[in-house]
């Protein structure tokens, strides 16, 4: 009798190992499925992001105002100003880095080309933007565009860490020009982008796209504190 009432048991026993089993299997396979669903939206936004972060650097207008603080309805046009002419390098034109663009709190050292380079090309590098000038002109503002998000080109992807007071350092021409960002502001992607800036100072300019928001970009004003040797 005792052997009769165990064989029972020991069949439940199985039962309910199976069905753990097919629920394990189950469960492992809804996780999988949401990963794997879950990484092909995430590529599509970066895609996505690419594109717009493409299509605005490809066709945006710079836009210089006087104003100094963040753009709130302001109309640009009513304070529309000309940018300094453009300064030309002598001689002719390379493909070699003529400066270096650094920022220590993100890790960040880029060269960047001649405004008239081939190369000067966000897709490449860092672009220098028509319009700016080089750091040793006085009042000037140099205007530096780059890529965030994904890839090996999206050399501007951790700007979106720094915080006003920060620094930056422009190397050119044997000098090291010290910045601290002063603003730090955002704008949708129009078109057109408004430039606001003290022009009793002499300025950088860093423009990416916003971190995570494909449809504005982000902008970084940094004014001169020193010039070292």
């Amino acid at each position: 009798m005792s052997l009769l009432k165990s064989m029972p048991e020991k069949h439940n026993n199985k039962r309910v190992s199976s069905t753990t089993t097919a629920a394990i299997g189950a469960l492992l396979t809804l996780v999988g499925g949401f990963f794997l669903f879950y990484n092909y939206i995430e590529s599509k936004k970066i895609v996505a992001y690419d594109y717009m972060a493409n299509v605005f650097y490809n066709g945006t207008e710079i836009v210089p105002v006087t104003k100094p603080e963040e753009p709130v309805e302001v109309s640009v046009e009513e304070e529309k100003r000309e940018p300094l002419a453009e300064e030309e390098l002598p001689g002719e034109v390379s493909n070699e880095y003529i400066g270096y663009l650094t920022i220590p709190k993100i890790n960040l050292t880029k060269g960047f080309l001649d405004k008239r380079s081939t190369e000067n090309d966000v897709e490449k590098n860092i672009l220098v933007v028509n319009g700016s000038n080089y750091p040793d002109r006085e009042k000037g503002n140099l205007i530096l565009a780059g890529h965030s998000g994904t890839g090996w080109k999206a050399f501007f992807n951790d700007l979106y860490k720094l915080e006003v007071g920060d620094i930056a350092y422009v190397t050119y021409k044997g000098k090291k020009y010290v910045y601290n960002i002063t603003n730090i502001y955002t704008q949708p992607k129009v078109g057109k982008l408004a430039i606001y800036r003290n022009y009793e100072k002499t300025t950088l300019t860093l423009i990416t796209c916003t971190n995570n928001d494909s449809t504005t970009q982000t902008i970084y004003i940094a004014e001169l504190a020193n010039i070292e040797e």
